[in-house]
């Protein structure tokens, strides 16, 4: 374990020179006391704290290393470096990305070993992370889990520092590879704490440099610097004076009243109140808060009608600050053509009748995945010229590679080309078993030979068609349903209520505690929604019938009523669910060290006055 020590010389002198001239006399007429001048940021000892996990969550991770800098005045006072003993395997993808192996821990100090040691290197200093949220989280677990007690402490995260210093033209994002260069830090990040933290200390020095101009001179300014709204944002705290709470959807108007943002909120005056504090960090809202006339609130009886709603709106108006569900339009689907020969094919509408459709998907690269994964499975033709079975043509390449059964030359007949498409129908219709199952024997081959790149890409290609089966069965038992009759408990005694026809929310309410369901549903289906179109069809968009889907599935919601025939197809593709769990799973341990909060930075950085 590396205790601190004192180093002199250290990184020099870099704060402001506002601080670099304490004490010099001022030009302005009035002498500023000491009090309110607050703590001086020369005066302050920060410690900059840097860890290594084994993932990215407190929940189910340990810290592996700490790394730490402290400094005071542009000097660093000492470091703090040691490995810990995490108590589990080092995962293999985390040792590739860190460096660090279980070997290297397994003599290491367990983390209620190391604790002390680092609170008393930090104690009195102020604690400075790039993402602060990651490490001063495991930090907190830690003691919380070791029964240690949490210092008091003033924190600082430099990512947030930052977005409000930089401006985009200068840095494309606030990561810390990208902000060690642009500061020439002389070490390089390179996902090991102690370096880390050295790299962290040089970006802190660098944005110090840029308080000048703000007149930020303490902590206390310091710290608030983050806080700080924009005055135009401020002043436009009004528009949410009128908005009620409960559930609903919000919509932001601008200066023609056109719709620029919509949003949901099981409690609307609070979430809109939001977009005016600094709690709001999106560089898109910042801009559409500034263009904002007024707010129009939209009251509604439950979550899944401001979701449906929220939908709706969306997709009527396009708003232009909105990126999900705008155009559900431009989704995909894989459509299986009718005739003697059917072949795959993209497609952005949803005939009755024309064939066989398999999606949506959300995009060009999603449909191509999972028609790729049908192609590997299935020797179906690829060309596009429509087929006969009396005119025969030449072989494509496809045929000599063993991927077509070249029904053009006439080798193979309307009725065995029939019997492979089979395979895809049944898929879709409820068994993909015949269709999924040579596949991921595929990907363990590939595994076994270690072309793991090969056995990663048709392992998602797989996972993409599975969920686009699964998305459609789903879709399919729902629109078959004439009525359905879904209740939830609202937390206060009562009932939400949902009446939903072919997949499409028609009516919503609620039913307070001492009120009669019986009536309250008597009422909602009197005034409900006759959605158009012939039975059996979904009467909504995709992504509407999901959400309906996901609210039937909440633990505690009841089905009221059914009108039909409520039934999935077995065996569906629940015995594929484990398959997609461990690619999910995969995919978020990609990068689990990344920042989640979007903290981009701007064209133009906030016009910021010191002291908050």
């Amino acid at each position: 374990m590396h205790f601190p020590s004192a180093r002199p010389g250290g990184t020099g002198s870099r704060l402001p020179r506002h601080e670099q001239a304490a004490g010099h006399p001022g030009s302005g007429p009035a002498q500023t006391t000491i009090d309110e001048l607050g703590t001086p940021l020369a005066a302050v000892t920060f410690v900059v704290v840097d860890l290594e996990t084994t993932g990215g969550s407190p929940k189910d991770s340990a810290i592996t290393e700490i790394g730490a800098v402290k400094v005071r005045a542009g000097e660093v006072l000492g470091e703090f470096q040691t490995l810990v003993d995490p108590g589990c395997e080092v995962p293999p993808y985390i040792s590739v990305l860190t460096g660090i192996t279980t070997a290297m821990v397994a003599t290491a100090p367990r983390i209620d070993a190391v604790l002390p040691a680092f609170l008393e290197f930090a104690r009195g200093a102020v604690l400075v992370a790039h993402n602060a949220p990651f490490d001063l989280g495991f930090l907190r677990a830690a003691c919380e889990q070791t029964g240690t007690a949490w210092p008091a402490a003033a924190s600082v995260d430099t990512a947030v520092l930052a977005r409000r210093l930089l401006s985009r033209d200068e840095v494309p994002n606030c990561k810390l590879a990208t902000l060690a260069p642009f500061f020439s830090a002389a070490t390089s990040p390179c996902h090991r704490a102690l370096d880390d933290a050295r790299a962290t200390v040089d970006v802190l020095h660098g944005l110090f440099e840029r308080l000048g101009p703000l007149g930020v001179t303490s902590l206390e300014e310091l710290t608030s610097l983050t806080r700080q709204v924009d005055p135009e944002r401020r002043r436009k705290r009004h528009l949410a004076e009128h908005v009620p709470s409960g559930p609903g959807v919000y919509v932001f108007r601008g200066p023609r009243d056109e719709p620029l943002y919509v949003g949901t909120s099981t409690d609307l005056r609070t979430r809109v109140r939001s977009y005016f504090s600094s709690s709001e960090q999106r560089s898109r809202m910042t801009e559409m808060v500034a263009l904002a006339q007024r707010v129009e609130a939209l009251p509604c009886a439950h979550d899944l009608e401001a979701a449906v709603r929220e939908l709706r709106l969306i997709a009527e108006h396009k708003p232009r600050y909105n990126r999900r569900s705008r155009f559900p339009e431009r989704a995909l689907w894989l459509r299986l053509t009718e005739e003697a020969f059917p072949r795959l094919s993209a497609v952005r509408r949803v005939r009755p009748g024309a064939g066989l459709f398999l999606g949506p998907f959300a995009d060009r690269r999603a449909a191509d995945m999972a028609m790729a994964a049908v192609h590997e499975a299935l020797p179906l033709r690829q060309c596009t010229s429509r087929l006969s079975p009396r005119v025969h043509t030449s072989a494509c390449a496809l045929f000599g590679m063993g991927r077509c059964g070249a029904p053009c030359t006439g080798a193979q007949s309307v009725e065995e080309y029939a019997a492979i498409t089979a395979v895809l129908r049944a898929a879709v219709a409820g068994d993909p078993r015949d269709l999924v199952a040579p596949l991921l024997d595929r990907v363990d081959r590939l595994a076994a030979e270690e072309r793991f790149e090969d056995a990663a890409l048709l392992r998602d290609r797989v996972a993409v068609l599975v969920r686009a089966v699964r998305r459609r069965q789903r879709l399919e038992s729902l629109a078959a349903v004439p009525e359905l009759v879904l209740a939830r408990p609202d937390g206060e005694g009562g009932w939400a209520l949902s009446v939903v026809r072919r997949g499409r929310l028609v009516a919503a309410g609620c039913a307070a505690r001492g009120v009669s369901v019986r009536d309250t549903l008597g009422g909602l289906r009197a005034t409900a929604e006759t959605p158009p179109g012939p039975d059996g069809e979904l009467a909504a968009s995709v992504d509407e019938t999901e959400l309906v889907v996901r609210w039937m599935e909440k633990p505690g919601t009841r089905l009221v009523e059914v009108h039909g025939t409520l039934a999935c197809a077995a065996p569906g593709t629940g015995g594929l669910s484990g398959f997609l769990a461990r690619v999910e799973a995969g995919r978020a341990l990609r990068d689990p060290f990344a920042d989640g909060r979007q903290l981009g930075t701007r064209a133009r950085p906030e016009r910021l006055a010191a002291g908050g």
